[in-house]
């Protein structure tokens, strides 16, 4: 199975995400905000990323720039409370591979990671 960062300030969503993750054979790392999220990313080397958007120190839109900036193509997606459609469409614009809104279901977040995963290519 993939090696999936998660990225969120919360401990409690980082518990929910990272057990129905691993509940799902997935090897977990996971960081605070976005500028661990780009340090862990960097070293790491994860399958995917999911992020959340709202967090202190480096953003999740800030950090879609930078790991572009950064040369990092591993996908990523966004895990948010903001359900607004130019979130989203922002989200997708800075290359995010998709967007779903929390709280996240196991059944969702586990198919929404199997065809992100799936679409890679290597």
């Amino acid at each position: 199975m993939a090696r999936i960062l998660i990225i969120d300030d919360s401990t409690f969503q980082r518990k929910i995400v990272a057990s129905i993750l691993t509940g799902a054979q997935h090897e977990v790392i996971t960081a605070t905000n976005g500028r661990e999220g780009l340090a862990a990313a960097k070293t790491q080397h994860p399958g995917l990323i999911i992020t959340d958007l709202l967090m202190p120190d480096m953003d999740g839109f800030l950090f879609l720039q930078e790991a572009k900036a950064a040369g990092i193509v591993t996908p990523v997606l966004i895990l948010t409370s903001d359900i607004q459609t130019a979130t989203k469409d922002r989200c997708i614009a800075l290359g995010a591979a998709g967007v779903m809104n929390k709280p996240v279901k196991k059944e969702s977040l586990n198919e929404k990671v199997r065809q992100t995963l799936g679409a890679v290519k290597t």
